[in-house]
């Protein structure tokens, strides 16, 4: 499906963003590690989610949902042998996650998932997972892959990069492991495996190394627990951003978490000059959540600093939309990682920001785009996305506040993050519809 997005009247109004994608995923997984029950409340329901949910019914789990939309998990207090491959479909999450949770038990277990996905690497889990005693079928690191657990120990590992799936899966890997397991990486990527491990009564703390606090988890039972999910500052950051850009905006996000970890892109909007405040901050679940009112603000270019851009991975692509419309030059940098996500989204953003007519280059770990004020910004063009969600969202962002409509040609892929998006955009004035 085409989408296309149209100068845009001033937004106005409020909305809540789809559950947090992040921890919808740990939710249905410990909770299928659990004994007893696990009532999920505004669980992400889109297909990356999904996924992940019929996988750890595979392994055991029942799963179900209710009719006032509360997802309830009865976990088999462990996995258990599956019956078929294990279908992770397009999220890296969900595969390096339950690779990891499987990992710690005596079973073998087939993992693969669509095109995009056979091409994102996994031995950055293999790696520590191998070194804890499980072993893999994997000719080349990426998945199908055969994973055969049990019989684990605990190690210190020191990750080359800063990775929450990485570190998540060492993690669940040590819930079953013999000995401690601790995780140390070069900066502190999100932790909500961490904070999720805790509410689940599992036995994790934070010790002190080399100056830093990293994650140590012990073996133990997780026991069945009530979840909420709040809304998914990733997915906040695309109508933020379109507030930002259109004229005369002024938007309220509700109920989005401000887990500290995750915002990155919104510290680098305030120091780019945008107006957003967070009011009524409130800690259900041992996350902070928080709304958010942004009005469309007058930008200059920034450049985070690269330790940064584990707080805002997912929000490289928008965050380069955004900086075609602030003045000067903004430079991204610490982010390789984007390369091996669903599309190589660096060369992508900067290939559609030129063909829009917007002044950007690729770094090999980032880009630089250099803006030209809130009016430069021509568009005109169809974007090649590569089936990539927030590749496509970015520039249906862009084309909101550019002289002439932005087309993208695939959005299909944007249900895997976003279910409603083009909806949810239109309920606060957004001119997107469909080709």
């Amino acid at each position: 499906m085409r989408l296309r997005a149209r100068h845009a009247r001033p937004l106005s109004g409020r909305a809540r963003p789809p559950g947090d994608k992040s921890i919808s995923h740990r939710a249905l997984i410990m909770g299928a590690l659990a004994e007893g029950e696990t009532r999920i409340e505004r669980l992400l329901e889109g297909e990356d989610v999904r996924c992940t949910a019929q996988a750890v019914r595979q392994f055991g789990a029942t799963v179900t949902r209710r009719d006032d939309g509360i997802w309830v998990v009865a976990g088999a207090g462990g996995f258990n042998q599956p019956r078929e491959t294990i279908d992770c479909g397009n999220s890296g999450t969900g595969a390096r996650l339950m690779i990891g949770a499987a990992a710690g038990y005596q079973l073998s277990a087939r993992f693969d998932g669509d095109q995009s996905l056979r091409k994102r690497p996994m031995n950055r889990v293999i790696a520590p997972l191998s070194q804890m005693g499980a072993r893999f079928n994997s000719p080349n690191n990426c998945l199908p892959l055969i994973v055969h657990g049990g019989k684990l120990k605990g190690i210190t590992y020191r990750s080359p990069v800063s990775s929450a799936q990485v570190k998540s899966a060492v993690l669940l890997a040590g819930l079953e492991a013999e000995g401690e397991t601790i995780l140390i990486e070069p900066e502190r990527s999100r932790d909500h495996t961490e904070r999720m491990l805790g509410v689940f009564g599992a036995s994790i703390d934070m010790v002190e190394i080399d100056g830093g606090l990293h994650p140590r988890v012990r073996p133990g039972k997780l026991k069945g627990v009530d979840i909420y999910v709040p809304g998914d500052p990733s997915s906040a950051a695309f109508p933020v951003a379109a507030a930002l850009i259109v004229a005369k905006s002024q938007v309220r996000i509700e109920d989005v978490l401000v887990n500290p970890l995750r915002l990155g892109f919104f510290e680098t909007l305030l120091e780019m000059g945008a107006n957003i405040v967070y009011e009524e901050s409130r800690d259900p679940i041992g996350e902070p959540i928080a709304n958010l009112i942004v009005k469309a603000s007058k930008l200059k270019g920034a450049a985070p600093p690269a330790r940064r851009a584990p707080a805002m991975i997912d929000e490289f692509p928008i965050l380069a939309a955004v900086a075609a419309f602030a003045d000067g030059e903004t430079r991204i940098t610490g982010a390789a990682e984007l390369r091996v996500k669903e599309s190589d989204r660096i060369t992508l953003m900067v290939e559609g920001l030129r063909a829009c007519g917007v002044d950007a280059d690729e770094l090999p770990d980032g880009l630089v785009v250099n803006g030209r004020g809130p009016k430069s910004v021509r568009g005109g063009a169809e974007i090649r996305t590569h089936g990539d969600h927030r590749v496509a969202m970015s520039f249906l962002v862009l084309g909101l506040a550019a002289k002439e409509p932005v087309i993208v040609d695939d959005a299909d892929m944007i249900a895997t993050s976003f279910p409603g998006f083009a909806a949810f955009m239109q309920s606060l004035g957004a001119d997107i519809t469909a080709l």
